[in-house]
């Protein structure tokens, strides 16, 4: 796509965004990345300003913060791009954030699979970028980066040498933008098979162009890690919203002896299927079809347990207004979960939603394993793994939580 004029103004030409008396200046000073629209002093030429404009951020008293996007459209009306209000979009600029994002994951991990670029913790407000070997998925989840589209791909191209760049516009952040939701190859060509990613001695397939987000979910990759070590041989293991299969076939290469997994799509079941056998472990993987907590009931009337229970649900809880039903939800499931597990065994729950805090999601799942008349320890809390850095001033960046119990 071609950048309108506006991205690529001079700095002295920029329009101004001013935030209101008695807003949290003080905040965005001290590195908070975001101002709403009830924070900005809104007339008709902010108003008229295109998503994705660039313009200088200032404070009541007229001092500058920094260099910001902006779009009316959205209830984050600026995101801060750069504390230099004079700072320019170039290429180079691209290159300088997207080296720094790589030269992390290269220290971190041995072969080209993570999240490279984990939207404002790295520097790129609103951008999600996953690698997956010689290819990136990209998802432009804020107003300027549909705008730089170009630029972006390019210098991911050029940083990181992928041959395919595709553009994921799926999700409910683009619609709260006001963006489009049109899928497109950006360089290269779209992978006409899934890609096998390695990750803690398994191989899981990811669906680059018809997967759920990007095709995978790299961030539980230190949950499934943790959870492999509470396996021994023999272990039956239990997988509930098990997508391509990420607990029960990370536990399965850490010595169980047979893994179910259970998620409605029947897309997601067959490429676990794929994973398990590309893993050599076919022969103990089993899969089951259906709601989870149908299936939960069923299981537990057919008298079934397990030694390990893993439930990892989507988000539940996406904003506050869900919350309160989020955590009944989040209750159910740990209820549901905690009878299959045999004395002795483990329950490890799963939160992704960024309104249901740490404190909140832990106290829902011990309620949930109460209520059935089960005791627990608590063993271990899992977040998101380090390709998915958080920005200590944005509590959003800090959305998955993993507890695991004893039973």
């Amino acid at each position: 796509m071609t950048a309108p004029s506006f991205a690529s103004q001079s700095p002295a030409d920029r329009p101004t965004v001013r935030m209101k008396p008695k807003t949290n200046a003080r905040a965005v000073r001290h590195g908070f990345p975001w101002v709403y629209a009830n924070e900005i002093v809104t007339d008709r030429r902010t108003k008229k300003l295109a998503p994705g404009t660039l313009a200088v951020l200032e404070d009541e008293t007229r001092q500058p913060l920094g260099l910001v996007s902006v779009n009316p459209n959205s209830k984050i009306f600026a995101r801060m791009l750069d504390r230099d209000p004079a700072a320019e979009l170039t290429a180079a600029w691209f290159e300088a954030r997207l080296s720094k994002a790589l030269n992390l994951r290269e220290q971190l991990y041995d072969a080209p699979f993570y999240r490279l670029v984990h939207a404002e913790a790295d520097g790129l407000p609103g951008v999600i970028i996953d690698r997956f070997g010689d290819a990136c998925v990209l998802q432009p989840n804020a107003a300027w980066a549909d705008v730089h589209l170009d630029l972006l791909s390019e210098a991911l191209a050029k940083v990181t040498g992928v041959t395919t760049i595709l553009k994921n516009a799926s999700g409910r952040t683009r619609g709260l933008e006001g963006l489009d939701d049109v899928n497109a190859v950006l360089k290269g060509a779209a992978p006409d098979a899934p890609v096998h990613v390695p990750m803690n001695g398994a191989t899981y397939m990811a669906d680059l162009t018809g997967g759920q987000k990007t095709g995978l979910f790299f961030d539980q990759r230190e949950n499934h890690a943790f959870a492999a070590r509470l396996v021994h041989p023999g272990a039956k293991v239990l997988d509930v919203f098990s997508h391509v299969g990420g607990f029960g076939l990370a536990m399965l290469a850490g010595g169980a002896g047979e893994a179910l997994s259970v998620d409605g799509s029947a897309a997601a079941l067959s490429l676990a299927e794929q994973g398990a056998e590309a893993s050599g472990v076919g022969d103990r993987f089993t899969t089951r079809k259906g709601d989870a907590f149908d299936v939960l009931t069923a299981l537990a009337d057919e008298g079934r347990s397990y030694d390990v229970v893993i439930c990892d649900p989507p988000a539940f809880a996406p904003s506050k207004q869900a919350l309160e039903a989020g955590l009944r939800a989040y209750e159910r499931v740990a209820r549901l979960a905690a009878p299959l597990v045999r004395e002795g065994g483990y329950l490890g729950l799963c939160s992704c939603s960024h309104a249901a805090d740490l404190g909140k999601f832990r106290t829902a799942s011990a309620r949930g394993i109460g209520r059935t008349g089960r005791s627990a320890q608590l063993l271990h809390t899992g977040y998101a793994g380090p390709d998915h850095p958080q920005l200590p001033q944005l509590a959003e960046s800090g959305y998955l939580k993993a507890v695991f119990f004893r039973l």
